[in-house]
């Protein structure tokens, strides 16, 4: 076995409990999933999974009203994934979570779990009740976490907007919802403010990588910010390929991330096995995947955010031929930039 999967979720039974007693009975447009610990430990044997760093996915704590419940459940969670944690701590890490969008209690918890807890991290969703991530007023939270060169590991919810019939969220809204978030950390500088904080957006970032230039050139035409820095704080996220690894969308997330920032993900148990098995097969088929890129993507890559999981390792130098490329793109923004703010 040797993949870290830095998107698999669990559900400890109090949190199920109280989902189910507040009516959430399909996350994201899927039937709450069973969870165990045996479980998982038996998916991650059958999918060759040597670690994971584990969180609880949307809702979150937003489906409790009362902002003193909703931190509370919060802690609870977080002290039955680190005693699961500490308990295999080469089998599990955790991201903590915290009750946004109240940024002092998250600020509070986020402090605890990464001091006193040893979280891996901490989850943030794409929006909570309807306040997305990186809009004004979340500076205290994201100073906890530069102070400690946390991870914020970032998962879609449910868009602010009624659903769609036929289309269930997670198969499209969770996408927007994920892009929307990142596109607020880059226009609103929070890239920029705390470049300790190393934040992986999930599923392959939405549409970022599709989408990045184009989401750039929106934001120089609003800020007049250089475009070049926009897409260096577009590219210097980090990607999982949770229900991501196909030949469609790989290439466009290697072309696009920068070296190093790749990062294997599962998605189980909200990704059924079979789901887990049919990407994993993705990433082990893609012919424009070398051995020596699979194996960062599928663990080495891992390593510079959760050392205690192996040996740190380098980032890989990009070739020759694409560095020049890069150059050629950059020189041709700078002419668009200038066109644009300048008309």
């Amino acid at each position: 076995m040797s993949r870290v999967d830095v998107h698999q979720h669990l559900i400890p039974p109090d949190y199920a409990e109280a989902l189910r007693a507040h009516g959430v009975t399909a996350p994201g447009g899927r039937a709450l999933p069973e969870w165990r610990p045996e479980a998982a430990r038996a998916l991650m044997e059958r999918a060759e999974i040597a670690s994971a760093v584990l969180s609880v996915s949307t809702p979150g704590t937003t489906f409790v009203a009362d902002a003193a419940q909703a931190a509370e459940l919060a802690r609870s969670v977080n002290d039955y994934t680190a005693a699961l944690a500490h308990a295999e701590p080469d089998r599990f890490g955790f991201f903590a979570t915290l009750a946004m969008p109240d940024v002092p209690a998250a600020a509070a918890e986020a402090e605890r779990a990464l001091d006193d807890l040893h979280a891996d991290g901490v989850v943030l969703l794409g929006n909570a009740a309807g306040t997305y991530l990186g809009e004004e007023g979340q500076d205290e939270l994201f100073r906890v976490l530069d102070r400690r060169s946390a991870v914020a590991f970032v998962h879609p919810a449910d868009l602010p907007a009624p659903a769609v019939p036929g289309v269930p969220p997670f198969a499209a809204d969770f996408l927007l919802d994920t892009t929307r978030a990142a596109f607020l950390l880059v226009r609103n500088g929070i890239r920029r403010r705390y470049p300790n904080i190393r934040f992986i957006l999930s599923h392959a970032g939405g549409f970022v990588p599709y989408a990045a230039h184009r989401m750039a050139l929106a934001i120089v035409n609003d800020t007049g910010r250089s475009p070049l820095d926009i897409l260096d704080d577009f590219a210097g996220f980090y990607f999982d390929t949770a229900l991501s690894a196909s030949a469609a969308a790989l290439p466009t997330l290697l072309a696009f991330a920068e070296p190093g920032h790749v990062l294997y993900g599962s998605d189980w148990p909200f990704a059924p096995e079979p789901a887990v098995h049919y990407f994993n097969a993705g990433l082990d088929t893609f012919p424009g995947c070398d051995d020596i890129t699979r194996r960062k993507i599928e663990h080495g890559n891992s390593f510079a955010l959760f050392p205690k999981f192996g040996d740190t390792a380098p980032a890989p130098e990009p070739p020759l031929l694409d560095r020049a490329r890069a150059s050629l793109r950059r020189r041709l923004l700078r002419g668009v930039a200038r066109a644009i703010t300048h008309r």
